[in-house]
């Protein structure tokens, strides 16, 4: 197993065990099943891994990282829910297995969306292990990714069916998807404590690297097999959504991830700290198959 294996694999680990002690004991309510059906359900957890790499690049401690990084899943997990309802993108399979609102039902998914957004801030909000002005800080990047998340969401749905253009693809993604991928890197640094050039830098980096996710997951959409990905392929084609292969085409975007991929290497490498598993996290979104 390699070393990037070895560390998902751990952190992955840690981070459900946080998530098993935030969540309500209670899960013969409907409402508290569709939670922990979405949470623990599987999933990369790219979002915690990536906060806790980057913390640790600058020496933090993981145990002052984990409830961040468990509220960043929490925030993600609840934007799955709600993406995947029917009047969002209307998909029945997620992480393999039903969606919340086909295994429960659509009211009962809205309401484990808002749950989950509600408890990732108390995470942060109870979290002993970090200064209160540490908290409000991490508390102010998550909401500000969570508005920009939204945002990217009203922006696709507007842009199903309309003209293509690079510009308006790009800001999509960056709120999107990108805004909670460069959030989660930021915490990071927020919580080692470095300066605020440090965080540029790491911001730079991620920015890069969750660009570099949706040009990826916009290409294995149209490349992959549902089974490979435990989600419906072929759905951006099928709901009209402007994509980079649907502007590009498949050659060009391999190309332009790899341009990306560079891009955020350099910004990797600038980082006054062990960026090495960063870099290997760039590797894999751009190699990556699911």
């Amino acid at each position: 197993m390699s070393r990037l294996a070895e560390y998902f694999e751990t952190v992955c680990r840690e981070v459900d065990g946080v998530l098993e002690t935030l969540l309500p004991q209670d899960p013969s309510e409907d409402l508290y099943a569709a939670v922990q059906w979405s949470l623990l359900g599987g999933g990369k957890r790219f979002r915690p891994i990536l906060l806790c790499a980057v913390g640790e690049a600058f020496a933090c401690s993981r145990d002052k990282l984990l409830r961040s990084a468990a509220a960043f899943e929490m925030v993600h997990t609840y934007s799955l829910i709600h993406d995947d309802l029917p009047a969002m993108d209307d998909d029945d399979l997620r992480r393999g297995r039903a969606t919340c609102h086909v295994k429960f039902d659509e009211a009962t998914a809205i309401l484990a969306g808002d749950v989950l957004h509600a408890l990732a801030f108390g995470a942060i909000a109870e979290d002993a292990a970090l200064a209160p002005e540490i908290r409000l800080k991490v508390m102010s990047e998550l909401a500000s990714a969570s508005v920009r998340m939204a945002e990217g969401q009203q922006m696709d749905l507007e842009a199903e069916g309309q003209p293509a253009e690079v510009e308006r693809l790009e800001q999509i993604h960056t709120f999107k998807t990108g805004a909670m991928i460069e959030s989660s890197a930021r915490v990071g640094a927020i919580v080692a404590g470095v300066s605020d050039q440090e965080i540029k830098t790491v911001s730079a980096y991620a920015s890069n690297l969750g660009l570099l996710f949706q040009v990826t997951d916009d290409l294995i959409d149209v490349t992959e097999s549902t089974e490979t990905l435990g989600k419906t392929a072929g759905k951006d084609e099928a709901s009209q959504k402007v994509t980079f292969p649907s502007l590009y085409g498949i050659d060009r975007t391999k190309e332009l991830a790899s341009e990306i991929h560079r891009k955020a290497v350099q910004s990797a490498s600038r980082i006054n700290g062990d960026a090495s598993l960063l870099i290997e996290l760039a590797d894999l979104i751009r190699d990556r198959k699911s």
